[in-house]
């Protein structure tokens, strides 16, 4: 399995944006929460339209280690959620195929991945992109990894720093600056 980069250019994730917002409410939704709230892929796909309908905050137990994480619904959200879950019981699935089923992380790839593909991004990228997009432009605009950290659940600042791409920029420009 190779590792997945954050889109580190904002200009870039509007290009990502725009072409998603061209197929689908749906996948466009999908995106931003991922970009907005930095929910692993497994957690955003098991929401559920009561989860986010009317809703201040979004509350779940993330599947991979089991721990309750509550957060608000930011502005960009918020009115995504209204248009997209009027008229849906609040039991089922947020984000379904057009067989009425639970979309599944595999789709949600290859969607993101085609997406990027077409907005002219060469870099790895895959489901993990967009919470690693989340983690690196937060820490862009408050450099403040301890919250970071908190947020992704993390053991150290090393390892939020290593996995938002932001070690191997220090490291990339600790090189480009060096010569002998």
């Amino acid at each position: 399995m190779t590792t997945v980069e954050p889109i580190r250019s904002i200009t870039d994730l509007k290009k990502v944006e725009s072409v998603l917002a061209k197929q689908s409410q749906r996948n466009l939704l999908f995106f931003t929460i991922g970009t907005n709230c930095g929910l692993r892929i497994s957690d955003i796909l098991a929401l559920n339209v009561g989860d986010v309908r009317g809703k201040t905050h979004i509350q779940i137990i993330e599947k991979k280690t089991g721990k309750f994480k509550k957060f608000p619904i930011n502005a960009k959200l918020k009115p995504m959620f209204e248009k997209y879950t009027k008229n849906r019981k609040a039991d089922e699935p947020l984000f379904k195929t057009i067989f009425q089923n639970r979309l599944e992380r595999v789709a949600a790839y290859y969607i993101i991945r085609n997406a990027c593909k077409e907005a002219g991004l060469q870099e790895r990228v895959g489901t993990h992109t967009m919470r690693k997009t989340f983690g690196y432009h937060h820490y862009q605009k408050f450099k403040d990894v301890a919250m970071l950290q908190k947020i992704f659940n993390h053991s150290s600042p090393q390892i939020t720093l290593r996995y938002i791409g932001i070690e191997q920029d220090q490291i990339d420009e600790s090189y480009s600056n060096f010569i002998l």
